[in-house]
């Protein structure tokens, strides 16, 4: 056994972990993601960044309501009183970004799914939103509830006057599905918030509605929650919108027990199974991969994983959809930017940070009911997380960045919104230059700043890589928190997952605070028994492991091949 042993007692416990007859089944044989195989095992430029601390960092820089740097405050207070008769609250899409602030569109004009992932990011890293420098920005995020539209879910924009500014209001239907998804979450966050649970609740029925209208029909670019019907416009059909829907069904189910919620839930992945190809847009498939995954452990269902997989990494190839749109493998220049997520073939590539967060949120508390792709997704995550960096003008060479002289505005905390294998601006200074930091801002708005390249909406979700990456004593192995997003799921034992990229087996330290037996789902054995202070998980070479952290002498039994903690808890379900 390579790898250093912390402790006298740890290596006894491990050395008998080695040597005791396994009782607990078989090892869960990993199944490939075949993109991902095709992804490095180590990234040679790679670097992982403190994304607890970027987090935080987000916090007290967009939330700085007295912001003296050259940005000045990007948050404002809106006073219309739409949907909810109180005063919320604004973030700036971009920096400069010339159609917002208190004296743009009346105020009015602000994004949910910024202020949403803000607010979400914030609380996951442990930020009180419910009380902060006065405000409770999580009842605040409640005016984009849009009672007023008669739609009855939340949406990007307060109001439909402004919406057109940006997206969604029956144009583009996954603007109008995740502020729901991300509302959710929040929720769970931030348990007991006054009218919270009103505003769950509707969504949910809607959704119920919507998916009962659609029965199994998913071809529209929009759905107009209001009417009750969808529609096609110039914007590509986005069936993967099933995958938003029953993720959040999903999770109303657990939070309200209705069995509706688990019946509509099912008919909606059913509606997204039942495409014949990758409908991949944007952020809802991943939603729908994890949901699938959930419904196997825990309903007994036979949803084929694999294929959504593959139709979100290998992306959407149809002419009628996003065409192009998946996971992006590959260097460019000296920087492996394999794992990110956007336009595999839009000018050699053009990947997103936002886009490249939020699978994260799904895909880690996945491997905990389905261990088979713990190797698949630990390597992705691996290459992903280092990748991400890349978006911040502090850990990209000025000579890949569109706008180095600007970068000191952003307090390194707000990214360019992107990430292109090449330029599209046609800059004679970044003329093959690969890969470019850069931003779609300008392009939005004539007389749009370039500083509207360094995209707020897009860091804005930055929290939940800060609450689910953790390094650990052996650089390249992460421990990454398996229940950190796994929002209105039972989660009674801290679980990780850790992935060795290297061709020997390393040991990595885990520290207790109290007595604790480590269990692998993976492997099906433990790795280390009555650990306190410092104990070793020994990880084989290019595999994983799903840890979890089991109070010492917890008694595990064997049901049905699910492994079940005193009785009472499922930590193993196949």
């Amino acid at each position: 056994m390579k790898g250093k042993i912390m402790g006298a007692c740890v290596l006894l416990a491990l050395s008998t972990a080695c040597t005791e007859k396994q009782t607990w089944g078989n090892p869960v044989e990993q199944v490939a993601i075949h993109r991902v195989d095709s992804m490095p095992d180590m990234p040679e430029s790679y670097q992982m960044i403190d994304w607890k601390q970027k987090a935080r960092d987000f916090d007290r820089f967009v939330f700085d309501w007295n912001n003296k740097s050259q940005t000045g405050p990007l948050i404002w207070l809106d006073n219309a009183h739409r949907n909810i008769d109180q005063t919320t609250f604004g973030l700036y899409t971009a920096i400069n970004d010339i159609r917002q602030g208190p004296k743009a569109n009346h105020g009015e004009f602000h994004e949910s799914l910024n202020s949403l992932a803000a607010v979400l990011g914030a609380g996951l890293v442990g930020i009180d939103k419910t009380n902060q420098d006065g405000y409770n920005y999580v009842k605040m995020l409640q005016n984009y509830f849009n009672s007023d539209t008669g739609w009855n879910i939340v949406m990007n924009n307060t109001t439909s006057s402004v919406g057109m500014e940006g997206g969604g209001y029956g144009r583009d239907w996954w603007y109008d599905v995740l502020p729901n998804a991300l509302y959710y979450a929040v929720c769970d966050v931030f348990p007991d918030v006054e009218g919270a649970e009103a505003i769950q609740r509707s969504i949910a029925e809607q959704f119920v509605k919507a998916d009962s209208v659609l029965n199994g029909n998913y071809d529209f670019s929009y759905f107009d929650y209001g009417k009750m019907q969808g529609g096609v416009n110039h914007i590509p059909l986005q069936q993967d919108a099933a995958g938003g829907h029953a993720y959040v069904l999903l999770s109303a189910y657990r939070k309200f027990g209705d069995p509706r919620y688990l019946q509509h839930a099912k008919s909606a992945i059913e509606a997204l199974l039942s495409q014949k190809e990758s409908r991949f847009y944007e952020a809802l498939l991943p939603l729908g991969v994890y949901t699938a995954a959930y419904l196997n452990a825990t309903e007994g269902t036979h949803y084929d994983i694999g294929k959504l997989f593959d139709w979100v990494f290998d992306g959407c190839k149809s002419p009628t959809g996003r065409t192009g749109w998946g996971i992006i493998v590959g260097k460019w220049g000296d920087y492996d930017v394999s794992g990110l997520q956007g336009s595999i073939t839009d000018g050699g590539g053009y990947a997103f940070l936002m886009n490249s967060i939020k699978p994260a949120w799904p895909f880690i508390p996945l491997v905990k009911y389905q261990p088979q792709y713990a190797c698949a997704i630990g390597k992705w995550m691996l290459n992903n997380a280092s990748a991400c960096r890349l978006f911040y003008p502090g850990y990209i060479d000025e000579q890949h960045q569109w706008a180095p002289e600007l970068k000191d505005m952003t307090n390194n905390t707000i990214a360019y919104e992107g990430l292109r294998k090449h330029d599209d601006y046609g800059k004679k200074e970044l003329k093959d230059v690969s890969p470019v930091a850069i931003g779609d801002g300008p392009k939005w708005i004539k007389g749009n700043p370039t500083a509207s390249m360094f995209s707020v909406y897009s860091s804005s979700p930055v929290g939940i890589l800060g609450a689910i990456v953790n390094t650990t004593n052996v650089e390249g192995i992460l421990q990454l928190d398996c229940n950190a997003t796994d929002f209105y799921a039972a989660r009674p034992y801290p679980t990780y997952l850790y992935y060795n990229p290297y061709s020997e087996t390393k040991s990595v330290i885990y520290r207790s605070s109290t007595p604790c037996d480590l269990f692998d789902i993976v492997a099906k054995e433990y790795v280390a028994k009555d650990v306190s202070g410092e104990g070793g998980i020994s990880i084989p070479a290019k595999s994983a492991r799903v840890i979890v952290i089991l109070p010492a002498g917890t008694k595990l039994n064997v049901v049905d091949n699910q492994i079940i903690a005193n009785k009472q808890h499922i930590i193993s379900y196949q």
